[in-house]
């Protein structure tokens, strides 16, 4: 029979193999999936992995989805990496979509905006996720509240908190009753990248995180000092680093960042703020951040698997009738296989008789 053996050693092949194979048992799963509800597996596979990439529209419709789950997954790769666990990106998110709406509504009189107004909306958003993120930092410092619960419990404020505004105070008041802001002037929008899609610049700021986040791993002392914390806390309190100061720099960091996805996504694809700024990008960047292996780099392939699910989602419920719930099964099917596959890392299969 199959036993597991533990490994002398953690295998260091596994490691990065281990998203792989969850990224092909999830598409296992999903062929079960489809056949127990009676669909062309096949045709279902086909809508998650092919269509979304089969021309540039497609592409480009991608890209807008593996923007902000990037830049989100970039900040919670630093906390995790430290051993700060901030669930509450999503919370940071759409504070971030929040200040930068209100930015932009403030100044925006139809007829002004370009890049320094853009630049400053977005400022504005990082500055919001930072505060909302100094909020559970500040409660962990001080009072030592557990993280993972003041940051999940700050996301539901945060959803209220939009949902009174866009009904109340920054309600358009042409919409018709409709809870949503005033749409943003051209000028306050994010370039476009591509000619004739929606891809803008958030892809790009979204890369640009991911490529500082190495550097800072890789090439800084204070990066060298956040990893030694996380991985041996003793070894770092001994050498006097301060954990003090690395909960602060990555809960801030990640809020940041946070809060500029939700800034590029209203002023990007949405251009308003309404209730639903966010799908959940901030709780799925959760997932990408443990499949793309806690690494800045590494989270750009699993980005762009959550990217596909999402807009696979999207298609499977137009072309074959399934439930808006799809997306959550197959990242809930995508988490339980990495951690399934994670075992690999410190253990490996024997057959005996």
């Amino acid at each position: 029979m199959l036993r597991l053996e533990a490994r002398a050693t953690p295998s260091a092949w596994m490691a990065w193999l281990s998203p792989v194979l969850a990224v092909l048992l999830t598409m296992v799963c999903g062929t079960l999936l489809f056949i127990a509800l009676g669909k062309d597996p096949v045709a279902g596979l086909g809508v998650f992995f092919y269509e979304p990439v089969k021309d540039l529209r497609g592409w480009s419709e991608v890209g807008i989805k593996v923007a902000p789950l990037l830049m989100v997954s970039v900040g919670l790769a630093m906390c995790f990496r430290a051993n700060v666990f901030n669930i509450g990106a999503e919370g940071q998110l759409i504070l971030g979509g929040i200040t930068a709406g209100a930015t932009v509504l403030y100044f925006d009189d139809g007829t002004g905006g370009g890049a320094f107004m853009i630049a400053l909306a977005l400022a504005a958003g990082a500055l919001g996720g930072m505060c909302w993120a100094g909020i559970v930092a500040w409660l962990k410092d001080r009072y030592h509240a557990n993280e993972i619960l003041v940051s999940l419990m700050l996301v539901y404020v945060a959803e209220l908190l939009l949902s009174w505004l866009v009904h109340g105070p920054m309600r358009d008041p042409d919409s018709f009753g409709f809870p949503e802001s005033r749409l943003f002037s051209d000028g306050f929008l994010l370039p476009a990248i591509l000619t004739g899609t929606r891809l803008h610049i958030g892809l790009l700021l979204a890369l640009l995180a991911s490529v500082c986040g190495w550097l800072y791993f890789s090439r800084s002392f204070s990066g060298y000092k956040l990893r030694v914390g996380g991985l041996a806390p003793l070894a770092a309190r001994y050498a006097g680093f301060s954990s003090r100061r690395t909960l602060w720099t990555v809960m801030l960091a990640s809020g940041g960042l946070a809060g500029m996805a939700g800034a590029a996504e209203a002023m990007g694809p949405i251009g308003q703020l309404t209730p639903s700024l966010s799908p959940g990008y901030g709780f799925a960047a959760i997932i990408v951040a443990f499949v793309g292996r806690l690494h800045p780099v590494g989270v750009i392939f699993s980005s762009f698997i959550m990217a596909l699910f999402y807009i696979g989602g999207e298609l499977s419920q137009s072309r074959l009738g399934m439930p808006s719930a799809v997306t959550g099964i197959f990242q809930g099917i995508l988490l339980f296989a990495l951690l399934a596959c994670d075992v690999l890392i410190h253990h490996k299969v024997r057959w005996r008789a």
